[in-house]
């Protein structure tokens, strides 16, 4: 199977003044693209050439670390991609802000607790909010590891992932992590993320 870099779903400066057109360009353009075509070629002519994406992720502890990064890497930003849209932010609503409510007091509790779990992420990687057991739960991994993969200290279905990675945002942001997350909230496409829970939940 060979992958693909994902067309993104509106243009590269609908996401400003919070992410700027240069870096979404090349994030997207130049770093996803390099996890697509370096995956690509490690897993060319092995027995995970037919392997799904979702299976090279889950599995992986059980494959090399090239393979393992990059499929990382492709999935961890198809999916935030995805998450990220114009004229959007705000706050959900209906169940999932419920769960939210219930698992972290308020909304605003739980942007604080995410935007800590980024904040102090050491080095490159992802905070997430993730579903375990019906319930939701803030973690971070490191690199391009996630929730879904056997070797994840906490396991879970992601809904919501934050790239905190530099290339994510040190154009703009230089070395104001926080900055940048707090400014992120503006372009969280809730319906998604709503969907992802719903999902999960079923």
């Amino acid at each position: 199977m060979s992958f693909t870099l994902p067309h993104l779903l509106y243009p590269a400066n609908a996401l400003e003044p919070y992410i700027d057109a240069q870096t979404m360009q090349i994030h997207h353009g130049k770093h996803h693209q390099a996890y697509v075509d370096n995956l690509n070629k490690a897993i060319a002519g092995t027995e995970h050439e037919k392997k799904s994406l979702e299976e090279l992720v889950k599995n992986a502890g059980k494959i090399t670390a090239v393979v393992r990064n990059n499929a990382g890497g492709h999935w961890n930003h198809s999916f935030f991609w995805e998450i990220l849209a114009p004229n959007a932010g705000g706050t959900p609503s209906g169940k999932l802000v419920d769960a939210i409510n219930s698992a972290f007091g308020s909304f605003d509790a739980f942007k604080e607790k995410l935007n800590t779990a980024g904040t102090t992420r050491f080095g490159s990687g992802w905070a997430w909010l993730i579903v375990k057991d019906g319930k939701l739960e803030i973690t971070s991994t490191p690199n391009q590891d996630n929730p879904l993969m056997d070797v994840a200290e906490v396991k879970g279905t992601p809904i919501l992932g934050i790239d905190v990675w530099e290339h994510a945002y040190y154009l703009k942001y230089q070395n104001r992590r926080p900055e940048y997350l707090g400014a992120i909230w503006n372009v969280i496409n809730w319906n998604k993320v709503a969907g992802h829970y719903e999902k999960s939940v079923l």
